[in-house]
């Protein structure tokens, strides 16, 4: 199913403390568990209940899976035992390690841990068999209720467990993440900076240790003493060397978290070390320093150093800046929004494009600083239905200082002021820019034309900007319909659509719906330019009562004639949009098309035109063109007509009163 854009414009950055309760019955983790207290029972979560499909979704597990609480796996289980450390983390029969590597990052974070792990639950006085946990999904922070049932094989956990066999808080916390997610199975694969943003709200940077700048080790140093998340990995050339142990006991293509950074003197010289941790709790790096590393090794071995920053400062700088933050939803949908990169140029102006207005240079700099985060949404939890990551990216133009959405014109002469640095299918892409002050258009898109995702975009920037949805909401003024004038009477022109005319008429000289029907069906299916199947009798009834300006419900010869000039003029943009000449209208078009007409709509109105109108190649044949644009005008009449008249009345804009009187 396509997905639809939800929330046009910028929106207000949530504060930490209000999370979202998604329990299904819509009650909060304390009202769930008081119920359950007061009934004498423990929960049982229906959202997310003990059975397979809690588990995988594309295979059958290998070994019986048994579903047990704490208390029928040990006797006296406690939540947290002395204290939430890293080496409460031990990997299980999942291939979840970067989860892993970010709840070890985490535990070095009191204050965000506290926030992912509430501390008003344990096993003591109160337990129900119900906890939860707080993660941040874009731009909110979510309250996840589960029950303490654990999936086990002879009484042991077969997922994520604590060297503690007593302690859980590690293990129900991977399971309120794979509810999260929608499975257990769906957190096979993924990157530790995913994880890290989610028990944060945070913002990723990525290093290649290779590449990286010369006070790395004072970035890294500096990231951990602000609360950062920090992990690492070793890449891979291909399938054959994933998890492939290397002669120094490091794992490629597996995820390890940063737990420390210092220095010691050493035979009369500081020697810099870092130290690094295995989610398995086994196979360790063996070479000089043993549990610690040296960080000249460190940057020799691993390959990429992820950092999840709790504020966009820059690790570069001392200073510690207040960032303003802004968000916008939106989608990608395929056949109006899902343009792919400026490589299709055809599409590519079909993507969604947001301006930014930068007013206020940083303090004593010619430039204004911005970091954007564009993060693809909910492509883990679609993974049962066969979504993958898409490659994503952006693009950032000068703006031509006007407001409304820019043509393909406009992309074919110019070239973007920035952009991401790649295109890549991670859940989020994001950079530090400085631009002049000025305003500019900014573009999200996929790398390929009509991939479909909804996406989340996040805008950091020292001093406050206006930020402007330009496929937002926009009013649509329409004329009055015009008075019917009498054509010329001696015009051979005239003379032949007056014959016309009084073929179709009845005794009253006025045309009727099943007349009008008639007629348009048998002049317009014999166009051999244009792809025409039928004109229903509602579609005519449309039309009438477009026209009709008497309210008799018929067309007298002077409606009948604005309509014919009218259906003419129509005919002629469908012929001009016609690219390929086959036909029918790429989608793509269509919004071109309409602006034409006199309709710019919102980016989520046009998508619903789109599904309603096209065909499954994202193609519409003149009568669904003409049937869009007849019912697009009465709804936009009717609109001004009302507000016009009663000013109260209407307490919708213009596209909400359309997307409901056009019944899509």
């Amino acid at each position: 199913m396509p997905y639809l854009y939800r929330a046009p414009g910028p929106q207000k950055h949530p504060v930490p403390k209000d999370a979202r309760a998604t329990h299904s019955s819509g009650q909060s983790f304390e009202q769930l568990r008081q119920e359950c207290v007061q009934k004498g029972i423990l929960f049982e979560d229906a959202d997310f209940p003990a059975d397979s499909s809690s588990l995988f979704y594309s295979e059958r597990p290998q070994i019986p899976f048994v579903w047990k609480r704490p208390g029928e796996i040990v006797e006296n289980p406690e939540f947290i035992l002395g204290g939430a450390t890293r080496t409460d983390i031990c990997q299980g029969e999942l291939g979840d390690c970067w989860l892993l590597a970010a709840i070890a990052s985490l535990t070095l974070n009191e204050k965000a841990l506290v926030r992912v792990v509430p501390q008003d639950q344990s096993f003591g006085p109160g337990y129900a068999g119900i906890f939860h946990f707080q993660f941040w999904q874009h731009s909110e922070w979510l309250d996840v209720v589960i029950d303490d049932r654990l999936p086990t094989f002879r009484d042991r956990l077969i997922f994520l467990h604590s060297a503690d066999h007593r302690e859980f808080w590690s293990a129900l916390l991977e399971k309120a993440y794979a509810k999260l997610s929608g499975s257990y199975e769906a957190l096979k694969g993924g990157s530790a900076i995913e994880a890290m943003e989610d028990f944060t709200g945070g913002v990723a940077e990525t290093f290649a240790t290779k590449e990286a700048p010369e006070n790395f080790y004072e970035i890294l140093e500096k990231a951990l003493k602000r609360g950062s998340l920090v992990g690492c990995s070793i890449d891979i050339r291909n399938a054959t060397e994933s998890e492939a142990r290397t002669p120094f006991g490091l794992i490629k293509g597996h995820a390890y978290s940063v737990t420390g950074i210092d220095q010691v003197n050493f035979q009369g010289r500081n020697v810099e070390l870092i130290r690094v941790r295995n989610p398995w709790g086994q196979v360790e790096w063996n070479g000089s320093w043993s549990d610690r590393m040296a960080f000249r090794d460190f940057k020799t071995h691993f390959d990429k150093v992820e950092i999840c920053n709790l504020t966009p400062d820059a690790l570069e700088e001392d200073a510690v800046h207040k960032w303003e933050v802004t968000v916008h939803q939106g989608s990608w949908v395929r056949g109006s929004t899902a343009g792919g990169c400026r490589n299709f140029l055809d599409t590519f102006w079909t993507n969604p494009q947001i301006k930014l207005s930068l007013i206020e240079k940083d303090e004593g700099q010619e430039d204004c600083t911005f970091l954007v985060a564009l993060m693809q949404k909910d492509r883990r939890k679609l993974k049962r239905f066969g979504a993958d990551m898409l490659t994503i990216g952006y693009a950032i133009y000068q703006s031509p200082r006007k407001d409304e959405h820019l043509n393909k014109d406009f992309f074919r002469y110019h070239a973007s002021q920035a952009r991401s640095k790649t295109f890549i299918n991670l859940r989020e892409v994001s950079d530090r820019f400085q631009l002049p002050p000025g305003e500019y258009i900014l573009i999200p898109s996929t790398f390929e034309p009509h991939q479909e995702a909804d996406f989340c975009l996040r805008i950091f920037t020292e001093k406050k900007i206006i930020t402007q949805d330009m496929d937002g909401d926009v009013n649509i003024d329409l004329p009055e319909p015009p008075k019917p004038t009498p054509a010329g009477q001696g015009t051979e022109e005239h003379l032949q659509f007056r014959a016309l005319f009084e073929q179709v008429a009845s005794e009253d000289m006025e045309v009727t719906a099943e007349k009008l029907e008639y007629v348009l069906n048998a002049v317009l299916q014999k166009k051999k330019d244009v792809k025409f199947k039928k004109l229903s009798l509602i579609s005519c009834k449309n039309i009438i009562s477009l026209m009709d300006t008497s309210g008799s419900g018929k067309l007298g010869f002077a409606e009948f004639k604005m309509f014919w000039d009218k259906l003419q003029k129509w005919t002629n943009l469908f012929l001009q949009f016609d690219a390929d000449k086959s036909g029918t209208m790429s989608s793509y078009e269509l919004r071109t098309a309409l602006k034409a007409t006199g309709f710019q709509l919102s980016g989520r109105l046009l998508q619903l035109i789109v599904l309603r109108y096209t065909d499954e190649n994202l193609q519409l044949g003149f009568d669904d063109f003409l049937n869009c644009l007849v019912r697009l005008e009465n709804a936009s009449r009717v609109f001004h007509a009302l507000s016009t008249k009663n000013k109260e009345f209407i307490h919708l804009n213009i596209n909400e009163f359309i997307k409901l009187t056009m019944n899509i």
